[in-house]
């Protein structure tokens, strides 16, 4: 079972006040979830040297408590949706209090990096395609 991502926030990362700004969560959203890849044994290089890209297509962030400087955390990425051609994520920042603090998610697809055309992952990459119905227990 993967044990989550683990951060530190970065001095650079927050406002006057100490407290992490909120454009940062985005990026640790993909921290997250290239790890979780990596910990799949899929990591993004993995993808592009299959000639393989994975874009951003949405992503949303909710805000529930303030996270400040010197504070851990914890982000659970898991993968809620997967059909071959979408690989959608759900994100849950946990402070040290087990609080938590941010929840988000962020929606993908498969495009052949030559062309940018959408690709079915099974049809061309089918090992890849197992990792991630393995993990979701299809």
């Amino acid at each position: 079972m993967y044990p989550g991502y683990f951060r530190k926030p970065h001095y650079y990362e927050t406002d006057q006040m100490g407290i992490v700004h909120h454009s940062n969560y985005i990026r640790w959203f993909e921290e997250a979830r290239v790890d979780l890849l990596e910990y799949l044994n899929l990591p993004y290089s993995d993808l592009e040297q299959a000639g393989i890209i994975v874009p951003v297509l949405e992503v949303s962030c909710q805000y529930k408590g303030m996270i400040r400087y010197g504070e851990n955390v914890r982000i659970d990425p898991t993968v809620i949706k997967y059909n071959g051609t979408r690989l959608d994520f759900s994100y849950e920042i946990i402070n040290e209090k087990n609080q938590t603090v941010t929840t988000g998610t962020s929606k993908h697809c498969f495009l052949e990096a030559q062309n940018n055309q959408f690709i079915r992952l099974k049809k061309v990459q089918p090992t890849f395609h197992q990792i991630f119905t393995d993990y979701l227990g299809d």
